[in-house]
């Protein structure tokens, strides 16, 4: 699959997830038929076109973009629950 392709099935994913839920950058890859590419998920995340709730991805273990603030302030207007150490409580949030 070429890099439109892959962008293409990232963004249809990323579309479907509902407000207070998350999913992870790996659980895309599995999703999208790329379980070893995770990374790349991330890349395309980065090049996203506006309008794609991206705020809803985050990495494994439940924690933020680093130098994006306002993810947690749309999280949490979506109910999304956070542990004590910063990451999203992945048992109470992950979509799917």
């Amino acid at each position: 699959m070429n890099r439109a392709e892959f962008d293409r099935l990232v963004y249809d994913v990323v579309a479907g997830i509902p407000a207070g839920r998350v999913i992870t950058y790996g659980r895309i890859a599995v999703l999208i038929g790329a379980p070893r590419c995770p990374r790349h998920v991330g890349r395309a995340m980065y090049h996203a076109p506006q309008g794609l709730p991206c705020h809803r991805v985050v990495g494994g273990r439940g924690n933020l973009v680093e130098g994006w603030p306002e993810q947690r302030t749309l999280l949490e207007r979506e109910g999304v629950v956070f542990k004590p150490n910063g990451c999203v409580d992945l048992k109470q949030c992950l979509w799917i």
